[in-house]
């Protein structure tokens, strides 16, 4: 399981040229799930997620979670994650969980972030998404597990 973390000033989805969810201040995740996930890396990658300090504090240090800022979370599928690159020019994507398994635990990692208690948006699982970002410092971070 991958979890492609932006901090972002904004972020919105936009499905067949409707506003479908936006967020203000915190977190945009792209998650990408492989064959080999399950809940356990699901549970692990939330938990570093909600914890990762990649906030700036008064003294402009990354020392402050979303959790800290009261930030808010834009979760979108991202299946091009499991796409493998090193051979040839064609990404295989071998790795990647089937659609109905992979969509239960996107559907999981998302119902655990609801339970921080922070404001948790999504996009639609398979369905061809614009999203719009306002990435802050830029600041990106890729986590796997």
């Amino acid at each position: 399981m991958k979890v492609l973390i932006q901090r972002v000033k904004n972020a919105s989805v936009t499905i067949n040229n409707e506003l479908f969810s936006s967020t203000n201040k915190g977190l945009l995740l792209f998650l990408g799930v492989e064959k080999k996930d399950t809940i356990q890396e699901a549970d692990w990658l939330v938990d570093k997620t909600l914890k990762l300090r990649i906030f700036e504090d008064e003294n402009e240090k990354m020392n402050l979670s979303v959790q800290d800022v009261g930030g808010e979370i834009m979760v979108v599928s991202q299946f091009t994650l499991a796409g493998d690159c090193k051979k040839g020019t064609r990404p295989s994507f071998d790795n990647a969980k089937a659609p109905s398994e992979a969509n239960e635990l996107y559907e999981y990692f998302v119902s655990k972030l609801k339970k921080s208690g922070l404001n948790v948006q999504t996009g639609v699982f398979g369905a061809m998404m614009d999203i719009s970002l306002i990435n802050d410092g830029p600041v990106t971070f890729m986590l796997e597990k």
